[in-house]
């Protein structure tokens, strides 16, 4: 069979056969997307990598545990049910048929020239990390149960349907034109609404804003950032479902924008506060990916520039008066994916035009314009509700006493650092009582 719901990035990316054409197995497109799907699924340990760095060292465990446990959480989900939400056929305009649950009818079937069990597969990594960015607004105090059952609810529930909504033939922003090449609005602005959302609702970490909590490993900072960057080449590239020129295209957008994002970053930060930073560069080069994912097969290599050096502006000055909107987002998920991924996806329709996709920009800008409002409000009002049922069934906060003291200890009986190295990371206090 041929998978209907094929996504909007295969129907352009000219990979993909008609509706009645005979499908036909191309090897080489699947051997591509079983390494890409494979790139993908590294970045989520990189992220763990990514957040543990810039937490203090007594909760650096079960905050990489919050990556780790998303890779097994949504891997088993996405296969009951999450994928079929997503890209089910016989669906409507919100959400996929059920006729896919548990993966059943995807044996010998294609989607493009490539088995539809990959493409399940390379969709599903992007589920999990989806995820996993959450978290990094939460850390050193929400409940790793907590974390495990909203996770779970709003992957099947927020996820998967604005997956649909973007990248189904059947999703209503598909049929408006919307363009999101490898997940701008479905993963980063998702997961950057829902990640403030979450903020908001589990309240600041003790002495926020007057306790500063510094990264306690820079060196997991950067070796992060590298492995995102690395794997990101099949998130964006693979999301092509070809080995051809869209994923070329996206390819080298991949390496342009961040790498102008990050001197971006650093030419804000050396002239706010002096110096360039490690944190700032690896900082700057993610936000760079985040801001070019939804537009790198629809622009040039040059107007990849522009999308990373103004998507790092963005989001350095977001972080900058971030405390403006009442909320300890703790590791700037917001600032950073969420103001990202708007401004690329907006710059998605301003810069399609130089490479000849989508409709005149003005167009396709306000196209790109309702999405970015109809994720937002549908993720952040469906999270908000999700949070709420979940702290009736169990508290969402840690203690007091574990929170001041780090949670690896009381979350998973394990510390990552011997006793004697666990002063790293203290908290710094600033003044006050």
């Amino acid at each position: 069979m041929l998978q209907k719901t094929l996504p909007l990035l295969v129907l352009l990316g000219g990979a993909a056969l008609a509706q009645d054409a005979t499908p036909t197995l191309n090897s080489g497109d699947t051997a591509w997307m079983l390494v890409s799907a494979a790139l993908v699924l590294l970045m989520t340990p990189g992220l763990a990598f990514f957040y543990g760095g810039l937490t203090r060292a007594q909760s650096v465990l079960n905050t990489m545990m919050m990556s780790v446990i998303s890779i097994g959480l949504v891997g088993v989900l996405w296969m009951l049910a999450g994928y079929t939400l997503a890209f089910g056929e016989g669906g409507n305009a919100l959400v996929g048929g059920l006729g896919n649950l548990g993966l059943e009818g995807l044996k010998d079937g294609l989607t493009g020239t490539i088995p539809t069990y990959v493409f399940a597969a390379f969709q599903a990594m992007f589920a999990i990390i989806a995820l996993a960015l959450i978290s990094g607004a939460v850390v050193e105090r929400m409940r790793f149960g907590a974390f495990i059952l909203f996770g779970a609810l709003w992957s099947l529930l927020i996820y998967s349907p604005l997956a649909h909504w973007v990248w189904s033939a059947d999703g209503w922003l598909f049929k408006l034109g919307a363009l999101d090449f490898a997940g701008g609005t479905v993963i980063h602005i998702a997961a950057g609404v829902s990640a403030l959302v979450a903020a908001f609702v589990l309240g600041p970490r003790m002495g926020y804003p007057r306790t500063a909590h510094v990264p306690h490993n820079v060196p997991f900072v950067l070796l992060g950032a590298g492995l995102l960057w690395f794997g990101w080449m099949g998130f964006n590239a693979g999301s092509a479902l070809s080995a051809g020129q869209t994923a070329g295209l996206a390819f080298i957008t991949t390496l342009i924008a961040p790498a102008a994002a990050m001197l971006t970053w650093l030419a804000w930060e050396s002239g706010r506060n002096g110096k360039p930073t490690a944190v700032g560069a690896a900082t700057g080069l993610v936000v760079g990916l985040v801001a070019i994912t939804p537009a790198c097969a629809f622009v040039s290599p040059w107007a990849s520039v522009i999308v990373g050096a103004l998507g790092a502006t963005a989001s350095f000055w977001a972080v900058q008066y971030k405390h403006r909107l009442g909320a300890d987002d703790s590791l700037d998920v917001f600032a950073c994916h969420g103001v990202a991924g708007i401004v690329g996806a907006l710059l998605t329709g301003a810069l399609a035009w130089t490479t000849g996709s989508g409709k005149p920009a003005f167009e396709q800008l306000l196209i790109q314009a309702l999405g970015v409002l109809a994720s937002v409000a549908f993720t952040g009002l469906g999270s908000f509700v999700l949070l709420r049922l979940v702290s009736l069934l169990t508290p969402l906060r840690v203690p007091a006493s574990q929170e001041v003291a780090g949670i690896d200890i009381s979350a998973h009986s394990e510390q990552g650092y011997s006793e004697n190295e666990t002063g790293l990371g203290a908290p710094v206090f600033l003044g006050g009582d």
